[in-house]
């Protein structure tokens, strides 16, 4: 079987409760990083790289700050968007006023001021819920950009209000190639989903889950609601202020507030609902079939012949597929593409004996 079980045993509660107890799964992960870490850089190309993997990464990044309010916490949200321009210009606005600040901490404190702004707006959620939630997350969404055109300062009194990259150096190696963009993303990345994923394993965890599945119930047990809530659009808005920060230098370049719209946090929310909510590899599926599907649209519609279907139709067509999958998932799949996924691997745990 390709998922033997067989003398596998753990012999200590550490061990029944690590991330990968199969050993396959183990083994897996590590063939995973290695293919991204080394193979993949030495086989890519720049369009890969600008193109495909980077926007990959940073929109997985950016549905696990959202997945872990909305799919975990069980908090509505549509100011991603913003939380990622805040994370953005706050970064700039470090790495400009405090040279020789090194870029990660930068990174982390972009995230830190991102995590202040969501919890201001995260306010709201002690006394509402549901729509009414969304409304008030809604409102960072209009007003974050407003300011950061507003004021000036946050761009450097930049007349068209755009940031451009600082440069992308830690500890004296140069990132600023496709290839060191997109190593220094997926580092940021993979760093940050093992947080996420120690996260949701904890406390803190199960609280929220507890929060999402029964707010009442949760509070009757001794959960602290307040607590809980805030510490979510906290940590949501930590994850998506450093995935704002990766948006705007490691895949754009430069970025105005407009950047940061509203189509923005609603590409972010379509990929935890296609990807699944409350899962953590559901943030990358979500993502890549984001990335991937307009891309195998525009080749398909390239072998059609020449003026069938110009660009705008191409376009309209992308949002009519999306719409309807979207539709689809919520009916027939709520757990998105990493149930599929679950179930497959289930299978493979007793293939072939299943027959």
């Amino acid at each position: 079987m390709l998922y033997r079980e067989a003398g596998q045993f753990s012999s200590h509660y550490a061990e029944d409760r690590r991330i990968f107890r199969l050993r396959q799964d183990r083994l897996g992960l590590v063939f995973l990083l290695v293919f991204a870490f080394i193979l993949i850089p030495w086989l890519g190309n720049d369009y890969w790289f600008s193109a495909i993997l980077i926007p990959f990464l940073v929109l997985s990044l950016a549905g696990l700050g959202l997945n872990l309010l909305t799919g975990y916490a069980g908090q509505l949200s549509l100011g991603s968007a913003a939380f990622m321009a805040v994370g953005a210009f706050a970064t700039y606005n470090f790495e400009l006023r405090l040279p020789g600040l090194p870029l990660l901490v930068s990174f982390v404190l972009g995230g830190l001021v991102a995590a202040l702004v969501a919890l201001v707006f995260g306010l709201p959620s002690l006394r509402i819920k549901g729509f009414y939630l969304i409304v008030s997350t809604l409102a960072a969404q209009f007003f974050v950009p407003w300011a950061l055109t507003k004021f000036s300062w946050f761009s450097n009194d930049s007349a068209s209000g755009v940031i451009s990259a600082p440069k992308l150096e830690v500890l004296g190696i140069s990132f600023d190639t496709p290839a060191g963009r997109y190593l220094l993303t997926l580092t940021v990345v993979v760093a940050l989903f093992g947080l996420a994923h120690n996260l949701v394993r904890s406390e803190l965890g199960r609280h929220w889950m507890a929060v999402r599945d029964m707010d009442t119930a949760a509070a009757v047990i001794g959960i602290p609601l307040f607590k809980t809530k805030l510490l979510a659009f906290a940590i949501s808005g930590f994850f998506l202020g450093i995935a704002g920060a990766l948006w705007a230098f490691t895949y754009l370049g430069t970025v105005e507030p407009q950047g940061f719209d509203l189509n923005r946090s609603f590409q972010i929310l379509f990929i935890i609902i296609i990807g699944g909510l409350g899962s953590i590899l559901g943030n990358f599926l979500g993502a890549a079939f984001m990335v991937l599907f307009p891309l195998l649209l525009s080749n398909l519609a390239s072998l059609l012949p020449q003026g069938l279907i110009d660009a705008g139709q191409l376009e309209h067509l992308q949002k009519i597929i999306f719409g309807a999958l979207i539709i689809i998932f919520l009916i027939k799949e709520p757990e998105g593409l990493a149930r599929l996924w679950q179930r497959l691997r289930a299978q493979a745990r007793i293939w072939p004996l299943r027959h």
